[in-house]
């Protein structure tokens, strides 16, 4: 049996300029759980009792910038809320924290926004559909798509 059938994405360790910042930004904003944190140089978050699924650290980049636009690196981490509610939820939480969006897709396998954390990295924060809802070819191939996603309609799901 190929293990890649079997692997998971377990955690991302992003290294950040200001440690105080990065957690409000994944704590208070994105929802996560603060399970660890070693001083002003590393801290760990997880949702659902797990022990962390974002690692954050400054060891070589304490007070650092971002990279330059047109160099390698993260294009972004995915957030997997697990409906429509909670990532409208978090949503308004982004919105309400003045953060602006780089975008908003619905690729009809889900629906997705975007935007960067404090230290320039981008965030794509999203919910999927039920698989017997997916789109399909002809031949019943999964066929994805780049809408344009109603953000309106979905900060309504949390009136």
């Amino acid at each position: 049996m190929d293990n890649a059938k079997q692997a998971s994405v377990g955690h991302i360790h992003l290294k950040v300029a200001d440690l105080d910042r990065a957690i409000q930004f994944y704590r208070d904003v994105l929802g996560f759980d603060l399970t660890q944190r070693y001083g002003d140089a590393a801290a760990f978050l997880g949702a659902g009792g797990y022990h962390h699924h974002i690692g954050l650290n400054t060891w070589d980049s304490a007070g650092g910038t971002p990279p330059p636009k047109g160099h390698t690196g993260l294009y972004h981490a995915a957030f997997l809320y697990p409906d429509r509610k909670s990532l409208a939820s978090v949503l308004k939480r982004v919105l309400d924290a003045g953060l602006s969006l780089d975008g908003a897709a619905d690729h009809g396998v889900s629906e997705a926004v975007y935007l960067k954390d404090p230290d320039g990295n981008g965030i794509e924060l999203y919910r999927d559909r039920a698989p017997n809802a997916w789109p399909r070819d002809s031949d019943g191939e999964l066929a994805m798509v780049n809408e344009p996603l109603d953000v309106a309609a979905l900060l309504k799901e949390t009136d």
